[in-house]
């Protein structure tokens, strides 16, 4: 209840109108800066920060399947060198236009070898770790010396692989990987190691 004193006043409200070909310029505007900023952020994004990639075979299953989508972080290289084991999306050093999604095994200077489907690095007596490698590693390779600035690449699905050993420059150059794989995503979500 309001106090004694208490006046009543009334208050007229009064409607401003605007006209309707204004109001709907404004929201049309509106709508086309936010369209504008937001599909430039995705081309910045898309060129300077990831790389979006569909897996088209299954060479590295079962860590990626064929038809998984995979997300590479562009900068992981900015201050560090690609390492053994990450998981790389690079330019094909046979035909550039092409992508490949791959796991670095040689780095620089290295000498590879396979012997019975086992990765042996610098003539070392035990082979490199494999329980990412899909089905029975069978197969010789080598050795080969892996050029400064290069690395040597296989699919984690060794027998159903296009990868360094078959390629006619065998090798990945560092300016031809756009970046190390993240995360994989369609079939279920996933952070790659």
């Amino acid at each position: 209840m309001p106090p004694d004193n208490f006046e009543k006043k009334e208050v007229e409200a009064v409607a401003v109108a605007r006209p309707s070909k204004e109001i709907i310029l404004e929201e049309v505007f509106s709508w086309a800066k936010m369209i504008v900023i937001t599909v430039l952020a995705a081309v910045l994004l898309n060129q300077f920060v990831i790389v979006n990639a569909t897996i088209p075979t299954g060479s590295m299953e079962y860590t990626i399947m064929e038809n998984d989508r995979v997300v590479a972080f562009r900068l992981s290289y900015l201050f560090n060198p690609p390492e053994r084991f990450h998981i790389v999306i690079f330019r094909s050093p046979d035909n550039e236009t092409r992508l490949y999604v791959k796991r670095i095994i040689g780095l620089p200077g290295e000498t590879v070898e396979i012997r019975g489907g086992r990765v042996f690095i610098d003539g070392a007596e035990e082979a490199l770790r494999d329980d990412f490698v899909k089905g029975a590693i069978e197969g010789y390779h080598g050795p080969v010396t892996v050029p400064e600035d290069h690395y040597f690449v296989l699919g984690d699905y060794r027998s159903n692989s296009s990868d360094s050993r078959r390629w006619n420059n065998p090798f990945v150059r560092r300016d031809q990987i756009l970046g190390r794989a993240v995360f994989k995503y369609f079939r279920g979500f996933a952070i790659l190691q």
